[in-house]
């Protein structure tokens, strides 16, 4: 294995995850002080929130730290470090977007917030969920950024998880909520990718 290069993939994943930390702390810490009205959280959900940390954040993080397993790495390419840097920066971009369009509003988990609302503006304009959005960027960018076919692909799996065991509970939630208005909503918008999906 290349080790500058590797370990400059391995160096931006670092960065990124220290900044996707630095760009969630104060929504949590904001969050704590604003009474949750109804919590749709279940085993289910926290084992998709569970998987994506596992696959996005533990995985990646202990193969740093280590470099297990050795038996996934293969010899990584300056493009795809490039990449993969580009497409965690721009998870990034996205994930700070969508903290400061829901503001009050985020939760980590299926939960309504007292004065709750229906935020439909910045990225939420084009698609219904760019934090999810952030995620699938995150874990591409993994993909690209940590030479290793086990530890890479992690992240896609540990975000597919959480995607599927929740997306359609979520859009339940607003819909019981918001109602005809939610209903529109998702009549203009996609899910994940603008225009696609």
């Amino acid at each position: 294995m290349n080790l500058s290069l590797g370990a400059a993939g391995e160096i931006a994943w670092v960065l990124g995850i220290v900044a996707w930390y630095i760009v969630r702390r104060p929504f949590e810490r904001r969050a704590k002080r604003v009474r949750v009205v109804s919590s749709r959280r279940t085993l289910v959900e926290n084992v998709g929130l569970a998987s994506a940390l596992l696959g996005l954040a533990v995985i990646p993080g202990f193969y740093v730290a280590t470099g297990v397993p050795e038996a996934g790495d293969y010899t990584p390419r300056a493009w795809a470090v490039v990449f993969g840097a580009i497409l965690f920066a721009s998870a990034i971009w996205v994930f700070r977007r969508t903290h400061k369009e829901l503001g009050r509003n985020w939760s980590i988990s299926l939960e309504i917030r007292e004065k709750h609302e229906l935020i439909s503006t910045g990225p939420y304009a084009l698609i219904r969920h760019p934090m999810y959005t952030s995620f699938l960027l995150m874990a591409l960018g993994q993909a690209f950024l940590i030479a290793n076919w086990v530890v890479g692909l992690a992240g896609l799996v540990g975000f597919a998880i959480l995607f599927f065991l929740r997306v359609d509970k979520e859009e339940r939630m607003m819909l019981e909520i918001f109602g005809t208005r939610y209903r529109d909503y998702m009549e203009r918008t996609k899910r994940l990718i603008p225009y696609l999906y």
